[in-house]
């Protein structure tokens, strides 16, 4: 496909809290800057949602899921029909959409319009086919009895979403929800709300009834709190760090015990043994770590190279790390942006400097770039050890750790040595090992040569301080149900 140019001359029309298909200024009459991170400059004020706002927005998805309303008679087939809709809209405004993702989130554009729009679409359509596919079962059960289940929506949904894909997330939260017939409140994350908001627009467009979709931006301490404490909110469902998915486990625990889905952080192994495809096992290994800026909450950043090829393994590592032109992630020719803002750059920085304390060997990169933006240079470290910070925290930036390995079992316990489970690459021209070494790491997500791909039908998620639950796939609409069993005395029972 042909990425043509974006647009120069985009103007933000949505500000404001989008409730009950209507644009509403916050209560509080607060707003916040929105920043693009390659220029810091503003972008735009939106309206700052607080818990006032929540409340406003939770009590429009409650009646709008009220038995007898519009969403909760409509046919399942309808359902699917609105969720195509939307995706059709999205396609015709694609061009908008990923200049608005680059210029807000400092995403690559092109990245930005194949991948981002390109995901979000096709998984609203996969899940528009869905609706009218989910089914109970009768069931055998003892004496003159006729049983059967129904699936049904949870309720209110509120569903938090990161900074990082900030279009994907909404979509692979919303459109599962949606199609199951429940209600949603969006919080998108305050450094990144401007696709969420225009989403809105089409979901008003498409003809979804007032309610089924509101939108409240905010910070996470102020409205992310009110979501998730919010005694009328039947299921939370967030993507971001392990520390902040505690305290929303927390605030259900302290409220209603809603549901509650997590996708957290990860540090994620990526194993590299002697017999692998070279080539493949490098550039594989380079972008699960380096891919938006090493943005990613599956990023390959504790990377094992077996003992025999680890030399000429670094030394095509930090050659490939050196070819990136760094720059406004709108002009052509560009493949690393800025990071998201300033907190994480400075984290990034520290992480960085606190490697190069601890005895890492730095191979390239290793500082910022650049006078104006938050760009930090892609950045490669050997002889790192399991117990150096850059080892074991998670970065969420354009560095890689390369580390040495000797046996199978060694590796094995090394990689699973975490509190996080993401995900896990295994790079191996030898089957028996690549289905050995897949079977015994402890991730949500195991690659075997290749890193990073996945699609709307394989389900997504974590194993142990990663998270709970699955997004994606047929698994991610059990999230979004209830399983009611009906039993019905009958006077004579037929096998």
């Amino acid at each position: 496909m042909n990425v043509p140019a974006p647009l120069t001359n985009l103007k933000i029309q949505y500000t404001k809290i989008f409730i009950n298909n209507e644009w509403h200024n916050s209560v509080s009459g607060k707003k916040f800057p929105v920043i693009n991170p390659a220029t810091e400059e503003k972008i735009c004020d939106v309206e700052e949602g607080d818990k006032e706002d929540v409340d406003k927005a939770v009590k429009a998805a409650r009646q709008a899921f009220q038995i007898g309303s519009p969403w909760r008679t409509m046919d399942a087939s309808e359902r699917g029909r609105l969720l195509n809709k939307l995706a059709d809209l999205m396609e015709r405004d694609r061009l908008l959409l990923a200049t608005m993702e680059s210029l807000n989130g400092g995403k690559v554009y092109s990245s930005a319009y194949m991948l981002d729009l390109g995901v979000s679409v096709t998984t609203i359509r996969y899940y528009a086919s869905w609706t009218d596919k989910i089914q109970g079962r009768t069931i055998p059960i003892d004496g003159k009895f006729f049983s059967y289940t129904r699936h049904e929506p949870v309720g209110v949904c509120g569903q938090i979403l990161p900074w990082n894909f900030p279009l994907v997330t909404l979509v692979v939260k919303m459109a599962p929800a949606l199609c199951c017939g429940n209600t949603v409140v969006v919080k998108p994350a305050e450094q990144t709300p401007l696709t969420t908001l225009y989403l809105a627009s089409l979901i008003k467009e498409a003809g979804f009834p007032p309610g089924v979709v509101n939108i409240v931006p905010g910070y996470g301490p102020t409205a992310g709190a009110a979501i998730s404490s919010h005694m009328d909110v039947d299921k939370v469902s967030f993507t971001g760090s392990t520390e902040v998915g505690l305290l929303i486990k927390q605030a259900a625990g302290k409220t209603n015990l809603k549901r509650v889905t997590l996708e957290l952080g990860g540090k994620s192994p990526c194993i590299v043994f002697a017999d692998a495809d070279l080539d493949n096992a490098v550039e594989s290994a380079h972008h699960g770590v380096f891919f938006h800026q090493g943005q990613c909450c599956i990023a390959a950043s504790r990377l094992f190279v077996e003992e025999s090829i680890y030399n000429e393994f670094v030394r095509r590592s930090v050659e490939r790390a050196k070819k990136y032109t760094l720059g406004n992630p709108l002009n052509p020719g560009v493949q690393q942006g800025p990071q998201i803002d300033k907190e994480q750059y400075n984290k990034i920085i520290d992480l960085i400097e606190s490697g190069k304390k601890e005895g890492a060997k730095l191979e390239c990169g290793g500082g910022p770039w650049g006078d104006k933006g938050y760009f930090i240079q892609p950045t490669v470290f050997s002889d790192v050890t399991d117990d150096m910070r850059i080892a074991k925290e998670e970065i969420f930036g354009p560095v890689q750790q390369i580390m040495k390995f000797k046996t199978i079992d060694e590796v094995i316990k090394r990689a699973n040595n975490t509190h996080y489970g993401l995900a896990a690459g295994v790079f191996t021209k030898d089957l028996d090992k690549a289905l050995t070494v897949s079977s015994a790491l402890q991730a949500g997500t195991v690659w075997v040569n290749c890193y990073g791909g996945g699609s709307c039908q394989a389900p997504f998620g974590g194993f142990k301080m990663s998270g709970n639950g699955r997004e994606m796939g047929e698994y991610a609409l059990h999230e979004y149900i209830e399983v009611k069993t009906v039993t019905v005395k009958i006077s004579e029972k037929n096998s």
